[in-house]
């Protein structure tokens, strides 16, 4: 009886898996995104919601069944897998009560819409490289935090008097030296207009961007690319070793074949 009943999970995770499912699944994920976003026009939700609504609880039910049926054919093993546990964060969010004490969860259903990431390849392999790249990316997120905070002491001290909008406190600052850092509005919005008062104020704003803007970003941009690469590399590779382990094992049978023959 329980060879039978692993038998079933076994087979039963395997269709699970195969692409037809999980193609299934991601034009349901797809299709809800799209209803979601529907959701949000007025006019359409006067003349379709109760349509769009019904459709959004027959999505959400796919997914719980989809769910239930991982957990059924895996046990425990479901556990072991991120991607399990992010499908199942998703959805326990979406079945959260919609009451009004609950009422951003209501929002948070467009999170279903990243369950797109778990069952495209690549998509996975992007955030996979880009995870692995967090380690490498602390220490100089650190280097720009420090560099950020003597930033804003330097600043506060320098223009507080005079444009303490910008630069009144420690904390404005930091907001007003990350703006410069994005170069959003920062020569015609903060930086020339501090030098009408104070002319050689660029002295400090030049060097801060030349190494916020184009050297520590630079080097984050770098971490994670490369990241992606060993990403993409190992995979290569695996698929490599699998496709030479076929031709060995193909090969091994032809062999095995002609000695028969030959006897």
């Amino acid at each position: 009886m329980n060879m039978k009943i692993s038998l079933f999970r076994n087979n039963l995770y395997e269709w699970l898996s195969s692409a037809k499912v999980r193609y299934s699944i991601l034009t349901i994920i797809i299709l809800n995104a799209v209803i979601l976003g529907m959701e949000t026009s007025p006019f359409i939700m006067n003349k379709y919601g109760t349509v769009l609504s019904i459709i959004d609880n027959i999505c959400l039910a796919i997914f719980v069944i989809e769910l239930t049926l991982k957990l059924f054919s895996r046990g425990l093993r479901f556990f072991r897998d991120p991607w399990n546990l992010f499908d199942f964060f998703v959805i326990a969010i979406s079945l959260a009560p919609l009451s009004e004490g609950f009422s951003v969860l209501r929002a948070l259903r467009i999170l279903r819409v990243l369950r797109a990431l778990s069952f495209a390849p690549r998509l996975r392999r992007t955030i996979e490289g880009f995870i692995s790249a967090l380690p490498g990316m602390s220490s100089v997120i650190i280097l720009m935090a420090i560099i950020f905070y003597i930033g804003a002491v330097i600043a506060t001290k320098l223009f507080a008097h005079e444009f303490p909008i910008w630069f009144g406190s420690i904390g404005k600052s930091l907001y007003s030296l990350f703006q410069i850092m994005t170069l959003e509005s920062w020569s015609m919005g903060i930086v020339r207009p501090v030098m009408e008062v104070y002319p050689f104020a660029w002295m400090f704003f030049v060097p801060f961007i030349l190494i916020t803007s184009f050297a520590v970003v630079n080097v984050l941009v770098g971490l994670i690319v490369n990241s992606m690469h060993d990403a993409h590399s190992e995979e290569a590779t695996e698929a490599t070793d699998a496709y030479r382990d076929d031709v060995i094992k193909q090969l091994n049978e032809i062999s095995k074949r002609l000695d028969k023959i030959e006897r």
